[in-house]
């Protein structure tokens, strides 16, 4: 029988906007003196939760929040932008303390959140592992027992020697998650850093956190990759402007529900700045429905406030599960690097075929220039339609893949 791990009960989390703790330093010494001595707030209004009264400056990232999680679950999280998540996982992490409530953890706990979390930039790779095994109360010889294992899975071997701060973000991003997975933590928590890793590097994470689970261990796992969440994830919670709004096992139904609830309000407005140095004035499909082997054009323009050489300007091309089906690199053909002048620069992307099975598909953009790099992955939706009503009867879209082949049958004896 497993046993919870993790207990949340009551749980909300106030930022107070535009002030810095309760706004004057007698309130602030008062109340880590009432605290001190076990006693209420004193600046907290008495409420129906106990809680602060809201005023207009007060910002509940979190607020109410109950679950429970048992030993060997793999949990996906789920929520827009803004609802908690990371609040939430901070808390958990005791980097932060709660407003309200209580969140207790039983076991060892070991935290990724952002790219080199507990990594100190001037110590060597190798350092910053004995460093994050001995924060994890682990012994030297433990550490050492593993060190070979994570290097290997990290893919740094030859730069351990080489402090941290040389990294690049996905070498950083790697040795971060190898540490956090490899030295056996009760629970894993990991959120939305994968993002930096390779397609190869994120496939042997996600059977990495699959095989911790597997050992009786629970793992966290946040990830706009809904595909991936799917695959790998047993329970669902799903939080909305701060509130619990479900906690399930059914994780499909709960990805739908999820994505219905977005859809109704989604896209993102233009123009866009994607830096201080170019600003997206225009990103359209045409036509917004086609069909399957028929042609899509999406045109693009952006605005550069000086001369620049645009070194990548790529479509992202996702599933509304946020697997990214393909990508049209106008590298490849030449289109891509140029010389910006300062103003506006148009580019057309002709797809000549449609490859795709019926559905809808997001567009994003990805973009490289001197002072930019930047990725936005829901500009515009296409809808692909049937290329045409035949008269057999096709598998449903959801057995059909992603794609579909061009290809011929040879009969013969």
């Amino acid at each position: 029988m497993s046993h919870p791990v993790i207990r949340v009960e009551r749980l909300s989390k106030c930022y107070r906007l535009g002030e810095v703790s309760t706004g004057t330093l007698v309130h602030d010494a008062n109340r880590w003196w009432h605290r001190l001595r076990g006693k209420p707030d004193p600046y907290a209004k008495i409420g129906a939760n106990n809680k602060p009264t809201v005023t207009d400056t007060d910002l509940w990232a979190l607020d109410d929040v109950n679950f429970e999680v048992n030993q060997g679950e793999i949990v996906g999280i789920l929520g827009r932008n803004g609802a908690g998540k990371s609040t939430l996982l901070k808390i958990l992490s005791r980097i932060t303390t709660p407003t309200h409530g209580v969140a207790k953890v039983r076991g060892r706990l070991a935290s990724l959140l952002e790219v080199g979390t507990g990594f100190h930039p001037e110590l060597t790779g190798r350092e910053n592992i004995f460093l994050n095994g001995a924060i994890l109360g682990m012994s030297h010889a433990e550490v050492a027992a593993k060190f070979d294992e994570i290097a290997a899975f990290a893919g740094v071997e030859q730069f351990l020697g080489t402090p941290v701060k040389r990294y690049s973000s996905g070498m950083y991003v790697r040795l971060a998650f190898s540490v956090a997975a490899h030295l056996e933590p009760d629970v894993l928590v990991v959120d939305e850093v994968l993002a930096v890793g390779d397609a190869d590097f994120q496939k042997r994470c996600i059977d990495r956190m699959d095989a911790v689970a597997k050992t009786g261990r629970t793992v966290l796992f946040v990830s706009h990759n809904l595909g991936a969440v799917e695959a790998l994830c047993n329970t669902v919670i799903r939080l909305s402007g701060g509130k619990l709004a479900a906690h399930s096992h059914d994780v499909a139904g709960e990805i739908a529900r999820y994505l219905a609830a977005t859809d109704r309000d989604s896209g993102t407005d233009l123009p866009l700045a994607l830096s201080h140095e170019i600003t997206l004035e225009k990103f359209e499909a045409s036509p917004s429905q086609v069909r399957q082997g028929k042609p899509v054009r999406i045109d693009v323009t952006l605005n550069s406030n000086r001369a620049t050489r645009l070194t990548d300007c790529a479509l992202i091309i996702l599933d509304l599960k946020g697997t990214r089906i393909a990508v049209v690199d106008p590298r490849m053909d030449g289109s891509v690097p140029v010389k910006l002048s300062e103003g506006k620069f148009h580019l057309s992307f002709d797809i000549k075929s449609v490859p795709f099975v019926p559905g809808t598909y997001k567009i994003g953009i990805y973009v490289v220039a001197d002072m930019t790099r930047h990725s936005t992955m829901n500009l515009v939706e296409v809808t692909v339609l049937e290329d045409s009503v035949s008269n057999f009867v096709p598998y449903p879209v959801e057995h059909r893949g992603l794609v579909n082949l061009d290809f011929e049958v040879h009969q013969g004896l």
